[in-house]
């Protein structure tokens, strides 16, 4: 999909690209937005942003980075604005209809998967982290990315090596959050 979206961007088709980029990644995103934000109405509004931030920053996306990563860069600064001032964001339209039904397309195709897979105790767990532990552990567990990768989504962490260490510590709580619910052996 990546080198559809760049073959698009190619060609100046800036809206084709988008929504090749979120069809492909939104499902995964909403559902990275949702373990960190711990709320559907508040994931849905992360979301929506998220998508009008594609929309509209596509002609600015340098490509130094994979599309992917850099989508997950902007649902994090989405989750972060849901987080700093969720009221304030709360129930904002999307500058472009085209934007919003892709938002929605991607979120109804994606709810009934995410109610099903919360009831997991490993969900439960999970729900128990703070956004940035969520954020780590999602994008290196369930997406895959890499350290470096991780490292441009998060921006402030100085080093790979320092996101590492972090990785290793969350790994742990997790895992002593699973002994102690009977979930797993010492």
């Amino acid at each position: 999909m990546e080198a559809q979206i760049a073959e698009r961007r190619g060609v100046d088709d800036l809206a084709g690209a988008a929504t090749v980029g979120i069809r492909t990644y939104g499902p995964e995103i909403l559902g990275y937005l949702t373990a960190v934000l711990k709320n559907d109405a508040d994931a849905a509004d992360a979301f929506s942003a998220f998508c009008e931030d594609v929309w509209r920053g596509l002609a600015a996306f340098r490509g130094e980075a994979s599309f992917k990563t850099w989508a997950y860069k902007l649902a994090w600064h989405a989750a972060l604005r849901i987080l700093r001032d969720p009221y304030k964001r709360r129930g904002r339209v999307l500058a472009t209809r085209e934007a919003e039904a892709l938002a929605a397309e991607v979120r109804d195709a994606t709810a009934p998967y995410m109610k099903t897979d919360a009831k997991d105790a490993l969900a439960d767990i999970r729900a128990t982290l703070d956004p940035e532990e969520q954020t780590l552990l999602v994008l290196r567990v369930d997406r895959g990315l890499s350290w470096s990768e991780i490292t441009i989504v998060l921006e402030g962490e100085p080093t790979e090596a320092a996101l590492r260490k972090r990785f290793e510590r969350l790994k742990e709580k997790v895992r002593r959050e699973a002994i102690a619910r009977g979930l797993m052996t010492r």
